[in-house]
């Protein structure tokens, strides 16, 4: 298959280009960059360095992926920026490189990445996560697969976003927010179970109501938490969706919203 790039970009020789790929007017693909079969990489785009594109991504207008980090801490460390396959990144949207905390800041399969959005260093991003305008990721926040961040959100460096949960737009996060969950405000706050998201994707009625039990066990009762994990592992069907709930808030960090 052919590839059409524009007369105007700069592509370093070093650049590696796969098949069916198309390059805009003054797009400028860097040194260490990876560019797989099927891209689509819009006028005025830079790849600064190290990026590494999966099959059929999308970047749009302006955007900037593998800028250095902006931390004081970085030293020019050869980091990356990884993104997966079937990605599709709106314009203005920018993208920086790891720092030696993990070497490479990633955004998973079949993502949605609207218009600027930021992710600073050493952020992750797990598959189909949707990220609306204007979002903000300071470094090394986590976002799980199947999230949804609405617009203008910004979050606090360190955050964890646990997968099928919904962030509501406008919203401050500066504490972890669990699975499956609804979460919105400056201070951010608890609203309930994700259930038309957990719906939408699929999750079976009965496990639907036992993450509602837990829901309510943590955050709707009397119960401090290691009572209320006492609680949910004792009364609860163990669906493995239920202990990836009570799992969370052992490797939570900074705390979890409530």
């Amino acid at each position: 298959m052919s590839v059409n790039i524009h007369a105007s970009a700069i592509i370093h020789s070093g650049a590696q280009i796969g098949n069916d790929v198309e390059i805009g007017a003054f797009a400028i693909v860097g040194e260490g960059c990876v560019i797989g079969e099927g891209c689509r990489i819009a006028a005025r785009a830079s790849l600064e360095r190290n990026v590494l594109l999966g099959a059929n991504v999308k970047i749009g207008v302006g955007s900037v992926l593998g800028g250095d980090p902006q931390d004081l801490k970085f030293k020019g460390e050869e980091t990356t920026v990884e993104i997966g396959e079937g990605t599709t990144i709106r314009e203005f949207t920018t993208i920086n490189r790891g720092t030696s905390q993990s070497f490479k800041t990633t955004v998973g399969k079949n993502c949605f990445l609207m218009s600027y959005v930021h992710l600073a260093h050493d952020c992750h991003v797990g598959d189909g996560v949707i990220i609306s305008n204007g979002t903000q990721l300071a470094g090394h926040v986590t976002i799980d697969e199947k999230a949804i961040i609405s617009g203008l959100v910004g979050f606090h460096q360190f955050a964890t976003i646990g997968r099928y949960s919904f962030i509501g737009g406008c919203s401050r996060v500066a504490k972890d927010v669990p699975p499956y969950v609804k979460a919105v405000g400056n201070p951010i706050k608890l609203y309930g179970l994700n259930s038309v998201g957990l719906e939408r994707n699929g999750f079976p009625e009965d496990v639907r109501r036992e993450l509602k039990r837990a829901y309510r066990l943590f955050f709707k009762s009397e119960l401090n938490l290691s009572q209320a994990r006492e609680r949910a592992a004792a009364e609860l069907q163990q669906y493995p969706e239920i202990q990836e709930f009570l799992a969370f808030f052992d490797r939570s960090d900074r705390g979890s919203v409530i």
